[in-house]
């Protein structure tokens, strides 16, 4: 009898892009893509992973490139995340449309729902896939409304259908961003036949969209009411982390000492301790950190094994085993694994960090 996990995965795919180098994250991706980043403590792929097992999507394919041995490392076959993977080598990244060409002996003759792995939203996609299902249409893409539309893939609707799509608009045409976030039924692969590579030498997604809605094809869409990041530079990583750590449910399975104060949703992962320190809520700490004479948040993240001493934290990723050993205040940074801080002289002011895995900073 087959598992009951995978019982949905006839009825569509899902394929995830994880192959893109993460170039305005160094230098944190140096050692790793940037889709395996921890946002509140779990890599950005895992949460599309959820969202796509919760919308009844387990049979996934996931694109990997030039770190597709981290990629395989994490995530295995599946099964731990109650899925069933795939690996499709995309060999260079020559764009969404190209990733889903080269998915095609995965993907076959079926629907699927495809999700750009830096990808993070609130909610999940049940209602864009129950959405999708209904109607059927040839096509459907997620989007948000933004403030700042000519930073995005934008498109222009009327009557509930998608007429238009632009990349990075000039001039206002609509604040309807695409999220990264798309369902199609395989017509979408005689699209991506009849376009062209664009400027800069990719195949585009939007084109093969704009040529099904030439086509007068049925191209729908659906407004995410919640919020949506794309974690492609720090600060959108950082905003991220914010945002779900607010959501977050408190839990304290660490140690505490009588002398440490916690105030707002902390959650305290199993084997963490902490002592004479003050924990400021929004705030995650990792399996088996210890944090000793610190102030630790609020929107901090602290990786699992993780050593912080006589430091002042805020608004803050620190991924797994980095060791800090103040007098220090970091606000904005972005610490990577076993990086080591040390600093002697203590200064009032807040220092911003970006450092790498493996680093080590004198101070």
């Amino acid at each position: 009898m087959e598992s009951p996990v995978f019982k949905e995965r006839n009825e569509l795919k899902g394929l995830l892009l994880s192959g893109g180098t993460g170039t305005r994250l160094r230098p944190l991706t140096y050692s790793g893509p940037k889709q395996l980043l921890p946002v509140a403590n779990k890599p950005i792929l895992f949460y599309a992973i959820e969202n796509l097992r919760q919308a009844g999507i387990t049979d996934l394919g996931v694109i990997v490139g030039e770190n597709a041995r981290h990629v395989k490392e994490r995530l295995k076959d599946g099964h731990e995340l109650g899925v069933q993977i795939s690996y499709i080598t995309q060999k260079q990244p020559l764009g969404l449309a190209h990733a889903v060409k080269t998915a095609s002996s995965f993907l076959q003759n079926q629907s699927f729902v495809m999700i750009l792995g830096d990808t993070l939203l609130d909610q999940g996609i049940c209602s864009f896939v129950d959405h999708y299902r209904a109607v059927n249409p040839v096509a459907a893409v997620l989007v948000s409304r933004v403030k700042e539309p000519e930073h995005y893939g934008v498109v222009r609707v009327e009557n509930q259908r998608v007429v238009q799509l632009i990349e990075k608009p000039k001039s206002f045409i609509s604040d309807l961003a695409l999220t990264g976030i798309y369902a199609f039924s395989p017509r979408i692969h005689e699209a991506i036949e009849s376009i062209t590579p664009s400027a800069r030498g990719e195949l585009e997604i939007t084109d093969a969209l704009q040529w099904l809605v030439t086509q007068n094809e049925e191209v729908i869409f659906q407004i995410h009411p919640g919020w949506w990041k794309d974690t492609g530079r720090p600060a959108d990583l950082l905003e991220a982390n914010r945002l779900l750590l607010h959501d977050q449910k408190p839990c304290l399975e660490g140690y505490a000492d009588p002398f440490t104060r916690v105030t707002g949703n902390v959650r305290i992962e199993r084997g963490a301790r902490i002592t004479h320190s003050t924990l400021i809520g929004p705030l995650v700490i990792g399996r088996n950190a210890h944090i000793e004479d610190a102030v630790i948040g609020p929107y901090t993240t602290i990786g699992h094994e993780a050593n912080i001493k006589r430091a002042e934290l805020a608004d803050s990723i620190l991924l797994d085993r980095c060791q800090i050993d103040g007098p220090i205040r970091l606000s904005r940074s972005l610490i990577g694994r076993e990086t080591v801080i040390h600093k002697t002289k203590y200064e009032a002011g807040w220092i911003h960090l970006i450092l790498g895995d493996t680093s080590r900073c004198d101070l």
